[in-house]
């Protein structure tokens, strides 16, 4: 399904403990499958209770550079107003960090 020069990451964070995220999955996560060559974003998942809210946030993602990371953000704060906006910030930015700690090796 994935070439072999792909990884998968995973990046976390908390939510508030209201959130129904939090409630289900007690913490916030997105998975990205990446291509260690281009640094395309192939595919992307998030933790979210409907799947409308998944497939949105693939949208912000998939067939972006993950080196693009200010504005992957800046687009996150112009188009996503969900509860978890800050969660998935922080997600993806911890995502972000452990992509660059892999390449790095």
């Amino acid at each position: 399904m994935f070439h072999k020069r792909t990884i998968y990451v995973i990046g976390d964070s908390k939510t508030a403990s209201n959130n129904p995220i939090m409630q289900q999955f007690n913490t916030y996560f997105i998975g990205l499958v990446i291509d260690r060559d281009s640094h395309e974003i192939m595919e992307a998942e998030c933790s979210s209770t409907i799947s409308l809210t998944s497939r949105f946030v693939q949208s912000i993602f998939v067939g972006r550079s993950i080196m693009d990371m200010e504005d992957i953000i800046e687009e996150i704060e112009n188009r996503y107003f969900g509860a978890s906006q800050k969660a998935l910030t922080v997600a993806f930015k911890n995502a972000y960090i452990k992509y660059n700690q892999i390449i790095q090796e």
